[in-house]
């Protein structure tokens, strides 16, 4: 993959941000020893066997809700052959089993594929049990189950992919429609953590084009409606600490974005759509050099933010005015509650919420949940409740020989020892029980 070179890093303490690269070649073809840049810096050209590497490391996650078959189906196609997939659900089981019909489709496509996947129900009450016994209580509501909310799909699908033992992951919208953006978005992954080096780096995808159909024609729209109202207060954030203007995050509410391991369990996530920008918050929380943090090895190493403009266009749903409210909204009151936000970013949002209509005039914005990162999961403890007390849990071999067991997404050596992300515990090995072949 060839991009363009990034001429402009902005810091937030440990936190680097470059400014959004613009893929020039989707496949920049054979290997050609030019993996850093051109003579006159203007590209940045990453591997084909570098981004096969990252791949075969990477758990690509996927967030699902009553997506048609089809649109899962081209989804699954999109993503290389090498990551692990894991799809969380949170679809509806009656009156008609939905979360049935996409195990259905996924077990399809891993035995005409050969490969190893993971599924589980986020409404799944075994999986709620398997949360609490794992020491995150908070992620449990008052009925006894996962709360909903894309926030918490992502939570638990971070949980999943620490347990396979590979070293990045990544999150990919289920209503993308383009099934060669999914694969792009992958790769883009591959290249940014590839050019970012270190262990703690995140990658953000800013779609090429958002098209919308007016007046009879197409329109690719630049923006999207949420993403531009995020950037602005985001942006605006780190200028009031810099005492300079800035545009340099352009992907404040990206859905598909990656990070290493090592990083992502370190992390904090927030509610349902406050999820994408809460990591920049919780990055600059963390590691903005404003707080106390109990990571100081990331200090010490930085955290770098790279940004890929796709060239793909984003065909999605369109959810509808409510809909693109309610995910700015929450991703507004996330920053207004952030210990670090400004009086003057503080009193912008709340006018701002003010005019939406989304709070009563006078009123504070609401506070999203927040939390805990993974690594405070006893991860051994969370898959051994999971295995037993989750009906849906699915493991998805590859099986490569016809009437030969192939290897499991999770297996359980006696410790994984260095390949495990820091702080996440013991991760346990042997074959479960409710494995699925596929």
């Amino acid at each position: 993959m060839r991009l363009e070179y990034p001429h402009r890093t902005e810091r937030f303490g440990a936190v680097r941000i470059r400014n959004l690269q613009r893929v020039i070649e989707i496949d920049s073809g054979p290997d050609r020893g030019d993996d850093l840049a051109s003579d006159l810096a203007a590209v940045q050209c990453v591997p084909t066997s570098r981004i096969r590497e990252i791949e075969a490391d990477l758990v690509v996650v996927v967030p699902c809700k009553n997506e048609t078959r089809k649109v899962i189906e081209g989804v699954l196609s999109g993503i290389p052959h090498d990551c692990l997939i894991v799809l969380v659900s949170n679809s509806d089981r009656v009156p008609v089993d939905q979360y049935a019909e996409e195990v259905e489709v996924l077990e399809q496509f891993c035995r005409v594929s050969q490969r190893p996947a993971l599924s589980v129900h986020q409404r799944d009450p075994g999986l709620a049990a398997a949360v609490k016994a794992a020491g995150m209580p908070e992620l449990v509501g008052d009925d006894g189950l996962v709360h909903n909310g894309k926030g918490e799909a992502m939570l638990v699908g971070t949980a999943l992919a620490a347990l396979s033992g590979r070293r990045y992951i990544g999150y990919v919208d289920a209503d993308n429609y383009v099934p060669g953006a999914v694969t792009e978005y992958c790769k883009a992954y591959a290249a940014g953590l590839h050019l970012a080096g270190g262990p703690f780096s995140m990658v953000r995808i800013c779609w090429g084009s958002k098209p919308k159909l007016r007046d009879g024609r197409m329109f690719f729209s630049r923006w999207g409606r949420s993403s531009e109202v995020v950037n602005q207060f985001l942006n605006r954030l780190i200028g009031e600490y810099s005492g300079f203007g800035t545009d340099v995050i352009a992907t404040g509410n990206s859905g598909e974005h990656a990070l290493t391991m090592d990083l992502a369990v370190r992390l904090r996530t927030a509610s349902g759509f406050a999820v994408e920008p809460y990591h920049f918050i919780d990055l600059f929380e963390q590691f903005g050099g404003l707080l106390d943090t109990p990571h100081a090895d990331v200090l010490g190493s930085s955290v770098n933010v790279v940004q890929i403009e796709s060239r793909n266009p984003h065909f999605h749903d369109d959810k509808g005015a409510e809909h693109v409210q309610g995910m700015r909204t929450q991703a507004l009151n996330a920053l207004y509650h952030s210990p670090i936000c400004p009086p003057s970013v503080r009193d912008a949002i709340q006018e701002f919420l003010e005019a939406e209509g989304a709070i009563e005039p006078g009123t504070r914005p609401p506070t999203e949940r927040i939390y805990p990162p993974v690594a405070t999961m006893a991860l051994d403890i969370f898959y051994d409740a999971l295995v037993a007390e989750a009906s849906s849990f699915r493991q998805m071999q590859r099986r490569e020989i016809v009437g030969v067991r192939g290897d499991a997404p999770i297996r359980r050596p006696a410790l994984l020892g260095d390949s495990a992300p820091a702080g996440c515990g013991e991760l346990l090995s042997s074959q479960a029980d409710a494995s699925v072949d596929a």
